[in-house]
């Protein structure tokens, strides 16, 4: 069990973990700009990993996927995020232009994994940035990776220990029942213990920081294993093992954030209709 603990695998996982963590409180904390960019940045490598798939990163339809990520994070700089859906629509259209234009270069259901990706990827993971934009996001924010990262670990903690029914065996073979349980029943706890500690910066957020932290968590620790589930469902259907190599022991940035796209929309929203 110790040598387990101590293989050179092992140790690059939690030192790139230890790296990621601080990278995600520096630019979280920070906010802004710099939170801006990141999430700019690992959204344009998400979108080329999840491509990258279906080998159509470099084509027309790809290159306009990109474009699209650019044009929809202006948006977000510009604070013009009424017109989101207009971008989508056109995208949407001038990708069918391509379609017909080019035919038959493209099949349909690249097309549509396309649009898929750039909505999967940038638009639900703008929105880490849009609730550190909120009032009170600085603490709203890190409700997004109690719910997704912890939920992760105590799922694991609790799968390794007495996990004995499976999940979801077609699709992650190693998750089981118990495990899915314990990961959604830690992120409420630490959710509300989360709520107790910040309590006083969250009191305009919720009318009981603690029960109302409790409740985004839990529900968001469900939404992360659903989004971690959905991404290993690509993965296999494309038979590719992890979506890139940027992260020494973890993959790509869609094997790490694959959880976190799912949950930030979802915070997003619950922080506002949750009191």
């Amino acid at each position: 069990m110790i040598n387990k603990l101590f293989t050179k695998a092992t140790l690059i996982r939690t030192l790139s973990s230890v790296l990621l963590l601080a990278v995600a409180l520096f630019t979280l904390i920070m906010g802004g700009n710099i939170l801006f960019v990141t999430m700019f940045v690992v959204s344009l490598i998400g979108q080329f990993e999840l491509y990258r798939v279906i080998s159509r990163q470099k084509s027309l339809v790809g290159i306009l996927g990109y474009m699209a990520c650019i044009g929809y994070y202006l948006l977000l700089l510009l604070e013009m995020q009424e017109f989101a859906m207009l971008l989508m629509i056109v995208f949407l259209m001038v990708i069918m232009a391509a379609y017909v234009f080019t035919f038959p270069g493209y099949k349909a259901g690249e097309i549509c994994y396309i649009f898929f990706g750039f909505f999967y990827v940038a638009v639900m993971m703008s929105y880490v940035y849009q609730i550190r934009e909120l009032p009170n996001g600085i603490c709203l924010v890190f409700l997004v990776f109690l719910s997704s990262w912890i939920c992760d670990t105590c799922a694991y903690l609790v799968g390794v220990t007495i996990g004995k029914h499976k999940l979801a065996p077609k699709l992650s073979p190693n998750k089981s029942i118990e495990g899915s349980v314990g990961g959604i029943v830690g992120a409420a706890l630490l959710g509300a213990l989360y709520g107790f500690v910040f309590r006083g910066y969250l009191s305009e957020a919720f009318l009981n920081p603690l029960v109302g932290c409790a409740i985004v968590c839990g529900i968001g620790a469900v939404i992360s294993q659903i989004g971690d589930l959905a991404a290993s469902g690509i993965k296999r259907n494309y038979s590719v093992k992890d979506y890139g190599h940027l992260i020494p022991g973890h993959g790509g940035i869609m094997d790490r954030f694959d959880s976190v796209i799912f949950v930030a929309p979802a915070i997003y929203f619950l922080t506002i209709f949750i009191r």
